[in-house]
């Protein structure tokens, strides 16, 4: 009996550090895991971005626009006169100068009144010869001899008339430049006032740029102009403004702006071309109207632009820092920054979106990744420390 009941107090006994030991270690799971979410509260994965440093170059104020080509001189050659075309002396892109004979028209019935009117002329000529010895010896009236005398000044006009005429029938260049279009044939019968070429002068083109009224004031003839067009890609194409219109159109608030540029056929008939860019041509111009040497300037996708206020988010201790700025000149890709950030810093440009006032960030690429890496893996050495000292 006694043996019994020595038997059932150790089994009670041990039952009871059974369980005493089971709360042990279900405390010390609970508190294992309160540690662990302290840990994974403490590291916060930093966000990978791309980083330029601030740094100095020249960067240039400009206008840029949109304009098509166009030639400084053009011409409608229209026949003066009626006739056949018996030849045609030039094709559409040929060279042609000042004065040269293009087409000859069939001139039989302009060189019959010039002999006619000529006939006249002589005929008169000698009858006013006599009135006059007739008038020295008053033979003749004044009234007769006054007629003879006006006869004769309207012969005189009538064979000037019909040698111009004549000379009609020769159509010559009005402007030096390039045949851009022929609308006759050898053979065709040409009316008076009919266009049957056009010549145009590409050695000097022109682009007009309606420029808004703000712009007025700084730019003026002279100014340098770069140009690129559709047609020609990779290609740049240096003019000057030539003209600056001195007024503004109420209706639109813009005034004209005249840039001029070298022409493609400035060249003697049947050289190689030198020049490529043509009338009709669109293009994008950009006139620089000031330049600064020596600009802090950060990348234009930099730039955090909160309702008008831009910003920038700045690497300081691995971590990302906004910082407003003020912004000067934009240049293509760069834009100068006048107040916010100093020579060296490091602004970031790509992944910014998912970057917050002290946010952990890691640069993937760039010269400062190495650094900023250093600066989390000594972070992240801390903050084990202190989950080290934290369990101690």
């Amino acid at each position: 009996m006694s043996s019994q009941l020595h038997s059932s107090s150790v089994s009670g006994a041990r039952a009871v550090v059974l369980t005493l030991a089971c709360l042990l270690a279900l405390s010390a799971c609970k508190g294992g895991n309160g540690e662990a979410k302290a840990s994974d509260e403490k590291k916060v994965d930093a966000v990978p971005v791309e980083v330029v440093e601030a740094t100095h170059r020249s960067i240039s104020a400009s206008y840029t626009g949109t304009a098509a080509l166009e030639a400084r001189a053009e011409s409608q050659v229209i026949a003066k006169t009626s006739g056949v075309a018996l030849d045609v002396m030039v094709e559409e892109g040929d060279q042609v100068r000042a004065g040269q004979q293009l087409v000859r028209l069939d001139a039989d019935r302009a060189r019959l009144q010039v002999a006619q009117t000529a006939a006249q002329m002589s005929k008169l000529q000698n009858s006013f010869a006599r009135a006059q010895k007739l008038a020295a010896e008053n033979l003749i009236s004044a009234s007769d001899h006054d007629q003879l005398k006006y006869d004769l000044e309207n012969a005189r006009a009538a064979n000037r008339l019909a040698n111009l005429e004549l000379s009609y029938t020769n159509v010559t260049a009005p402007i030096s430049g390039v045949v851009a279009s022929r609308s006759i044939k050898p053979g065709n019968f040409v009316q008076i006032n009919t266009p049957i070429l056009r010549i145009v002068d590409v050695s000097k083109l022109e682009a007009t740029l309606n420029v808004p009224e703000r712009e007025l004031a700084t730019l003026r003839p002279g100014q340098p102009v770069r140009l690129q067009v559709d047609a020609l890609p990779g290609q740049v194409f240096i003019g000057t403004v030539d003209r600056v219109a001195p007024v503004v159109d109420a209706g639109s608030g813009t005034f004209r702006v005249i840039c001029a540029f070298e022409g493609g056929s400035n060249q003697e008939p049947g050289a190689p071309r030198q020049g490529v860019l043509q009338p009709g041509m669109f293009g994008r111009i950009r006139i620089d109207h000031d330049q600064r040497a020596s600009a802090l300037v950060v990348p234009r996708n930099a730039i955090v632009d909160a309702e008008g206020d831009p910003a920038l988010f700045v690497l300081r201790d691995g971590k990302a820092a906004r910082v407003a700025v003020r912004l000067g000149y934009v240049d293509g890709e760069w834009v100068e920054v006048l107040e916010g950030v100093e020579l060296g810093d490091r602004v970031v440009t790509a992944g910014k979106g998912a970057v917050r006032e002290g946010s952990q960030v890691q640069v993937v690429g760039g010269s400062g990744a190495r650094e900023v890496e250093a600066v989390a893996d000594a972070s992240a050495a801390d903050d084990s420390k202190d989950d080290t000292a934290t369990r101690q």
